[in-house]
């Protein structure tokens, strides 16, 4: 007999507090339910580890990570206008079934957080998206 493995998926928000589509995703066999493994722990771990980033590849890693597990895709560029503070960083996650709106502000915020204290990686992230693109 094959042993069942129970993994927790995070807790269902107040109804009408969140657009999250949380139940319309546990009812779609073809969902992607990754994003569900985001309980509310490893949400603070996950954004203790953000904060933690020090360098730009430490950031590309995380975001690549995020992707990879679960499934969310977090852009992290300069804005449209002119940047001249971590706020005109244009930081945000894809919308996706599942995802909590709480964790959709969150986790820029603390992107937002890193860049603050670590202005070494926003500089990086402009060079990055020069002027033509590259």
């Amino acid at each position: 007999m094959a042993a069942e493995i129970q993994i927790l998926i995070r807790t269902e928000c107040p109804p009408g507090a969140c657009t999250c589509e949380r139940d319309g995703l546990l009812q779609d066999p073809q969902g992607d339910r990754r994003i569900l493994m985001l309980t509310q722990a490893e949400e603070k771990r996950l954004i203790a580890r953000i904060e933690a980033i020090e360098t730009y590849d430490e950031l590309k890693r995380i975001v690549e990570r995020i992707h990879a597990q679960l499934g969310v895709r977090l852009h992290v560029a300069p804005g449209d206008n002119e940047v001249k503070t971590v706020s005109g960083f244009d930081i945000h996650l894809e919308d996706h079934p599942g995802l909590c709106r709480k964790t959709r502000a969150a986790i820029p915020a603390a992107v937002r957080r890193c860049l603050k204290s670590h202005p070494s990686i926003a500089y990086a992230i402009l060079d990055a998206h020069d002027l033509f693109g590259i």
